[in-house]
């Protein structure tokens, strides 16, 4: 973990968070990554407390059989946009897990509960392409929401842990531990009077980053005065061996092991032991990928792009195979803070072993920022990219050469295996990676962990490279995503699942906004969002212009459909009538006049520089 060891900080175990949206190439254009919900509103989101999303994009919680969370499900509209950024990110929500071991004496064990996927939306079956793709069984401590007592609601009397006085930072008499703790036995078939003394094991505190103030955990752990005779068929006794054997040595398809089980039982020995000596927060899940999230120049809701770091647990490659394009002892993936966490950077990269390989997903600014530094502090490191990407970044980034990949390249950070993916969709140089040790899928911009991406169509991105390799990542059945802006997902099938979903029932409303008459991006914009923020119309444009490329090269575009008329739409012509149709929204005459104003005069402005242009030899 970076920043303090467990033993330093004890129960007070600081974790991620994760990270937001994106800024673009080197011109500095923003190129927001998110898509419009058709009702124009969201949920807030639903966190496990680990720095993970424990769901699909369709946010329903897996550690609680009977969640009293909320959801955020884009599969009952289109797609999904983060909410309105806030000055304040309110007060985080809390979680308690329980670790509930055998009695003492007997094979030390201890109960887990198999978490329930998040279920599609009421009267929606998961059936035809979809239907296939089901993630495996996860299994993990038993958790239930924690609440917050009301100013003047009286304590809840009932459970006393130990060691929770030693505990500063958390006031366990303002939250509801006995509801909770309730919830988590009727999981297991159990009553309290069935179990020991409750001690208090850990306080994770979920760094904030936003939309949401994150979800902290209560970790609690009691032995049984007697192992039950019979459980419910959703739990099961587990080893610390047997668990520690299912995090370290993933097969494809096996039954997984979640957060709260390697947080709270076998961390200390799988950990990669990254830079200690760091302050940065960090979360260490699945077991040798530390995620750090950094400040970075990107879009609400989220305010940090997550470094990857992936360290080597056993010194050098382990590995004599011959067949390794790259071999090293750390990895860094998208560097991309700002300037003003620079100096946490250098300090990170500072305490990394110098046989250093960096890799990048893509070329935007919040991912690329970082570069100068690592390349400063380790002159020596070895930085992997596609070559479209390598061409976007300047030499204030990275001034010396680089190691092209193309996809399928193997590489070695000690006793881990990383296979490169070529992932085009977002940008054409666009690259994942897969952890083949956890099965975890690193997969950029392609996915985030709020709402849905925009493609970046300057830079090469177009919707059917995305499809193409949304399917791609369906095929290889990680047992995890891990997007580079928010939470890690655990439900990873469910997760792109919903992103291809979203993004075809959005395709569709636009074919038929197109065939209801709509001829211009404006046209086309207004119909298909209508019930949308007029402020979101812009971001909303850059992907439907992809989604018309892709209907055409589809030859699904009506006949009388000029796409002559629709590029040439797309420039002034629709900021003017967005601008109309924003202050229209706003009631405000002054503002229809001055936007329209400043509209016309952008028209008259490109209007002289096409004369111009054309007049010329």
């Amino acid at each position: 973990m970076f920043g303090k060891s467990y033993r330093q900080i004890k129960m007070n175990d600081m974790l991620f968070t994760p990270g937001r949206g994106s800024r673009s190439p080197t011109n500095a254009v923003i190129t927001p990554r998110f898509e419009l919900n058709s009702s124009g509103s969201i949920s807030p989101l639903v966190a496990s407390g680990l720095g993970v999303r424990a769901d699909g994009p369709t946010q329903a919680p897996s550690h609680n059989p009977n969640p009293q969370a909320r959801d955020n499900n884009p599969s009952e509209s289109a797609t999904t946009l983060p909410p309105a950024p806030t000055s304040e990110m309110g007060t985080p929500s809390y979680r308690l897990a329980a670790a509930v071991t055998a009695p003492p004496g007997a094979e030390a064990e201890f109960l887990l509960v198999r978490q329930l996927p998040p279920t599609p939306p009421l009267g929606v079956e998961e059936e035809g392409e979809y239907g296939r793709y089901v993630d495996s069984d996860l299994y993990d401590l038993p958790s239930a929401p924690l609440r917050r007592l009301a100013d003047g609601e009286p304590a809840r009397p009932g459970v006393a842990l130990a060691g929770a006085e030693a505990e500063g930072s958390l006031d366990l008499s303002r939250l509801d531990v006995p509801a909770a703790l309730h919830q988590i036995l009727s999981q297991l078939g159990l009553t309290n009077a069935m179990c020991g003394e409750w001690r208090l094991l850990k306080h994770i505190v979920e760094a904030e980053f936003g939309p949401d103030a994150g979800v902290n955990t209560v970790l609690i752990i009691t032995s049984l005065e007697s192992k039950p005779e019979a459980l419910p068929d959703s739990c099961k006794w587990m080893s610390k061996e047997g668990a520690r054997e299912l995090l370290s040595d993933v097969k494809p398809g096996g039954t997984r092991i979640g957060p709260y089980v390697h947080v709270g039982f076998v961390k200390s020995e799988l950990s990669s032991d990254c830079t200690a000596g760091s302050t940065l927060v960090s979360q260490e899940y699945p077991p040798g990928i530390t995620l750090v999230p950094m400040k970075s120049s990107t879009l609400r809701p989220f305010r940090t792009t997550n470094l990857v770091v992936i360290q080597a647990t056993s010194g050098t490659c382990a590995s004599k195979r011959s067949d390794y394009f790259a071999c090293g002892d750390a990895l860094l993936i998208d560097p991309g803070c700002c300037s003003q966490v620079h100096t946490e950077l250098a300090d990170l990269v500072n305490s990394l072993p110098k046989k250093l390989l960096v890799l990048v997903t893509h070329h935007h600014n919040d991912h690329v920022e970082g570069l100068s530094v690592v390349q400063r502090c380790n002159p020596d490191a070895v930085l992997l990219t596609h070559e479209n990407t390598m061409k976007r970044i300047g030499k204030g980034n990275w001034s010396t050469g680089n190691t092209a990949v193309t996809g399928g390249e193997s590489i070695c950070i000690g006793d881990q295996e990383l296979q490169v993916v070529f992932a085009p969709g977002h940008t054409d140089g666009h690259m994942g990676l897969l952890h083949v040790n956890t099965n975890a899928l690193i997969v950029g911009d392609h996915c985030v962990g709020h709402g849905s991406a925009i493609l970046d169509n300057r830079a090469g991105g177009n919707m059917k490279d995305y499809f193409q390799t949304t399917y791609k990542f369906l095929e290889m059945s990680p047992h995890v995503l891990i997007p580079m802006h928010g939470r890690i997902n655990l439900w990873p099938k469910h997760m792109l699942c919903g992103y291809l979903k979203n993004r075809k029932a959005r395709e569709a409303s636009i074919l038929q906004s197109i065939e209801n008459g709509a001829q211009t991006l404006f046209d086309i914009v207004s119909k298909t969002y209508c019930d949308v923020d007029r402020k979101l119309w812009i971001p909303a444009s850059f992907n439907v212009r992809l989604h018309v490329d892709h209907l055409n090269s589809q030859h699904k575009l009506p006949k009388d459909f000029s796409t002559e008329k629709f590029e040439s739409s797309c420039g002034t012509h629709f900021i003017f009538w967005w601008g109309v149709a924003y202050a229209q929204a706003r009631s405000s005459p002054a503002l229809i006049i001055a936007a329209s104003a400043l509209a016309a005069g952008g028209l008259a402005i490109a209007y002289a520089l096409r004369r111009k242009n054309g007049n010329q030899p």
